[in-house]
Order: structure tokens, then sequence, then C-alpha cells
């Protein structure tokens, strides 16, 4: 409850947003094949029903949620929901479009990700994002999600920072191209410790801190998006589900939606 409270108190505050999209200074410049759900760490979780009416409020979702009431979710006061679409260069989420198009039909913004595989280049893995998630002007910015996935069946391995660099960065551009709109960083505490410190600061970041506030794991490195919980409760989701927050007010993440978009 203390770390609940200190959270809605940083949230309703809005004192640390700061736009992240005017910085400058990117570093230009493995993951494999994971399982749809994400691991869940250890120790405490921010199991927050519902923080506050002033937050922003999202989830995220595959096909391991099975059939969501995405009604429901917008009438839980979801105001936006990260939808898994592709992995590496040949999966697509089978709950992709059935997610992205009802989310839509329900008046919940969202958006699409992509399942990094360390396996595959970055070109190719952003002309398969682009072969199946439609330009969609109404939509959030294009995600990737990088993490470290030692469990994977067929690919374990761990790039250099140099590689990692290079393919993520082909990766940003072909996408932003494309939609035109930045696209947001997904990252696990690991994967940001080992690759990630000072690289792609112009770039918004999502963060996964499950057991801890995220400036006790990132440091005093800025999150627009935070996923807080895997087990939290929304309507609409069978079972649990994953809860993000946005950093800051309603005006601000106008805002965020504003910036995102880049002239093509």
């Amino acid at each position: 409850m203390i770390l609940q409270a200190r959270l809605l108190r940083r949230l309703m505050g809005g004192a640390l947003f700061v736009s992240a999209l005017g910085l400058v200074g990117c570093s230009s410049v493995g993951i494999v094949e994971a399982p749809a759900e994400r691991m869940t760490d250890p120790g405490e979780t921010f199991e927050v029903r519902q923080p506050s009416s002033k937050t922003i409020e999202g989830i995220d979702v595959s096909y391991f949620q099975g059939d969501v009431d995405w009604h429901a979710v917008a009438a839980d006061k979801i105001r936006f929901a990260w939808i898994k679409a592709t992995e590496g260069g040949d999966r697509v989420d089978e709950k992709f479009r059935q997610n992205f198009d009802g989310a839509a039909a329900a008046g919940v913004l969202r958006g699409a990700y992509h399942f990094w595989y360390h396996c595959r280049s970055g070109a190719e893995q952003a002309a398969w994002y682009i072969r199946n998630v439609p330009r969609d002007a109404s939509a959030l910015p294009p995600v990737l999600d990088i993490e470290w996935t030692p469990t994977s069946p067929t690919c374990r391995k761990q790039p250099p920072a140099d590689q990692i660099y290079a393919d993520m960065q082909a990766f940003l551009d072909a996408v932003q191209a494309y939609y035109g709109k930045r696209p947001v960083i997904y990252t696990s505490v690991d994967f940001y410790r080992d690759r990630l410190v000072g690289a792609f600061q112009n770039y918004p970041l999502w963060v996964r801190s499950v057991a801890a506030e995220p400036q006790e794991k990132y440091g005093n490195r800025f999150w627009h998006f935070w996923q807080y919980t895997s087990t939290g409760q929304v309507k609409g989701v069978p079972g649990k589900a994953d809860r993000n927050v946005f950093h800051g007010t309603s005006e601000e993440f106008e805002k965020f939606l504003a910036e995102s978009v880049i002239a093509r």
C-alpha cells in the first residue's frame, strides 16, 4: 500500500512529466522466440484495481488472454491497449486482428507491438510487421518489444550491443517511415541493464517493473508507459491482465500522441 500511494502521488502530481520526444543524442547508433505471456517477476506487485480517476490506464494483450470483451474493457475505464501483432519474421498472433479491430470498435485507443527475435535481422522483422499491421492514423505508435528470452526453443542468442543497436535502428527507421509515427520501445529490467542504458534516448520508453517503481530499476531514465503488474484484473479480460499506466495527465497524453506523429 505504501508503494501504491507513492505511485498515485507521482502520477497525479504530474510534476515528473517532461516530453522525451524532443530529446537529442539518440544512440544510433538473443531475443528469442518467447512465450506469449511474460514471466512474472518475484516479489511484490502493484495490484491496483483503479489507481485513480486521473491516471491514464491501459492493458496489453495477446492470444494468451483468449477472447477479450472490448466493450467491457472500455467500460472499466481502460484508455489504451497494446496488442501483440507479430514475432520475429514469420509469426502473427492469432488474435491480433480480432483484438485490433475489437478495441477500435469499443473506443479503446490501441496500438500493435512486435516481439523481437534475435536470430533475424531488424530489416526482416520490420518488413514482417509492416506486412501484417495496417497503417491506421488513429492507432498508437508501433512498439518494439525487446527482451532476453533464455527459454526459447529456437534462439537463445544474446548479440553484442553494436549488433543489437544496428538491428533495432533498422527496424525503428523502417516502421517510422511507413507509419509516420515515432515507435515506442518496450523492455524489461535485465535487457535494459545489459544493453539499453544510455541508448535510444529519443524514443519513448515503455518499461516493465512489477516489483518496484521504475526509478528503482531504470534510474533516472524517463519512461512514458509502465507495465506495473501481470496479475491485474480488468473487466472483459479473462483471467489475469497486464496493466499499464501512462506517465502523465490527460493533457500530457494528448501531447504525447500529437508529438508521436512524424511527417513522412
